[in-house]
């Protein structure tokens, strides 16, 4: 007698057999009973469908060359009344090809007459893993609906759980809040989920990216302006403080606005009202404003390049969102979530990721942080040609054998002087810090001015 497959721990495994020869079908129960299944026979594909219950058969065994419907169209026919079907084809040599066909249908996998009885049952279990496979997902998937989602944030680890519980309990108040962190980590997904949480959710959402203005138009674009405040000014126009009244605005990218625009900002804070360029009174505004930096705006007080009364403004709330790399456990909900987010631009169904992807994904340290990784699964889901996503699907960069080597055996194979190491470690530190010179300089052991000092030695651009 061949080895046992091991039995669930759940219930008895069900399955439905699809033979049009009585020896063959029987040969296959006897087989399949011994091994505690609970089967069910049928001898043609309408009597199948008339049997198939979806969630209660866990596998389909069916035979390919049948009278009155070709295990093809069987295939086809249960996977549109049941998507998680799990069907396993028996063929004959010749017929290996239509096998192939029934596959792309939907079949997870044929195997070819004459077999051996350890044979049907490794080809079994392969199937029950993959009909587990699939209800542990939609477990995770109701799952983190029910715990790790709050708005379109997603995350299980504990300071994720600690930043859903900040937004809840602060939506509703008044107060400015401050959000830090690295690019892409999320910042303005923070901002819209105290919008979407409070009171002020009917009101304006309005987003600005302070440093994607020029010096020469941003207090235009924050105040507005009348008709003919400047030679191009044909109309009145609200700024973006007028527009977000009476809900909120988001000012991204704080650190960016010039020195000479912070005091009428400030002034604006303090008073609720603005003055649009070239107008003779103010306008009250009911804003709250919720303000974001990858920068630290300490630094940038101690540079005489930010206010410090307006730093404590701003800063009433504060939030500071960990970067991925101290958050590992939150990406596999992460890759499942864009995985199905963009599977639906692709006509195959992509199942998930195996493991040695998944574990190259979490062993990566995301100087892009969320945005990278997300950008990382589109590509995947949008290249790869299988099921599921492998090492081979993932950007050549993420690859071991197309990774660059580590600082220090590199600089021995190159025979690097002292000078040309420190150069290179500082350009890897930068990199894995997404450009975030203040973190680059923590991890370095240096202060800021050192840091500043060896980039212009080394000519470092950006």
């Amino acid at each position: 007698m061949d080895s046992p497959v091991n039995p669930p721990t759940a219930h008895h495994r069900r399955i439905l057999i699809v033979e049009d020869d009585p020896e063959m079908s029987r040969f296959i129960t006897d087989l399949l009973r011994e091994e505690g299944c609970d089967v069910e026979v049928a001898y043609d594909g309408p009597s199948a469908l008339e049997i198939y219950r979806p969630g209660h058969h866990d596998v389909v065994i069916t035979d390919l060359m049948m009278p009155r419907m070709k295990g093809t169209e069987l295939v086809q026919r249960l996977k549109a009344a049941d998507g998680d079907a799990v069907i396993l084809l028996i063929t004959a040599f010749g017929t290996i090809e239509s096998a192939v066909e029934a596959m792309h249908a939907g079949a997870f996998h044929y195997i070819t007459k004459p077999f051996r009885s350890d044979e049907l049952l490794i080809h079994i279990e392969r199937a029950f893993e993959q009909r587990r496979m699939r209800q542990e997902i939609d477990q995770l998937r109701s799952e983190v609906q029910r715990r790790y989602r709050f708005s379109d944030m997603l995350g299980r680890s504990p300071s994720m759980k600690k930043l859903f519980e900040t937004i809840a309990h602060i939506s509703d108040l008044a107060a400015n809040v401050l959000i830090l962190g690295e690019s892409g980590t999320g910042k303005e997904m923070v901002a819209r989920a105290l919008y979407s949480n409070s009171a002020r959710s009917s009101g304006p959402f309005v987003a600005v990216n302070c440093a994607a203005i020029p010096e020469t138009l941003i207090e235009s674009e924050l105040f507005g302006y009348v008709r003919g405040a400047f030679t191009d000014a044909k109309r009145d126009r609200p700024g973006l403080f007028q527009e977000a009244d009476g809900g909120v605005l988001f000012l991204d990218e704080i650190g960016e606005v010039p020195m000479t625009l912070q005091a009428k900002l400030l002034r604006v804070i303090e008073d609720r009202e603005v003055r649009p360029l070239g107008a003779n009174k103010s306008a009250k505004v009911d804003v709250r404003l919720i303000s974001a930096s990858n920068r630290v705006l300490e630094d940038l007080i101690h540079e005489n390049r930010f206010r410090q009364d307006l730093y404590y403004r701003l800063n009433v709330i504060r939030i500071e969102l960990p970067p991925l790399r101290e958050r590992a456990e939150d990406i596999a909900l992460l890759v499942e979530h864009f995985i199905r987010k963009y599977e639906r631009k692709t006509q195959h169904r992509v199942k998930g990721i195996d493991k040695e992807a998944l574990a190259l994904l979490i062993g990566h340290r995301w100087p892009g942080n969320v945005r990278e990784l997300e950008h990382t699964i589109e590509r995947a889901v949008l290249l790869g040609k299988g099921p599921t996503i492998g090492i081979a699907d993932l950007p050549p960069q993420l690859i071991g054998a197309d990774q660059k080597k580590l600082p220090l055996a590199e600089a021995v194979a190159r025979s690097f002087t002292l000078r040309d190491l420190e150069r290179e470690y500082i350009e890897r530190v930068l990199e894995n810090t997404g450009g975030n010179k203040s973190e680059a300089a923590k991890l370095l052991g240096v202060d800021r001015t050192t840091l500043y000092r060896k980039l212009e030695e080394y000519k470092f651009k950006g």
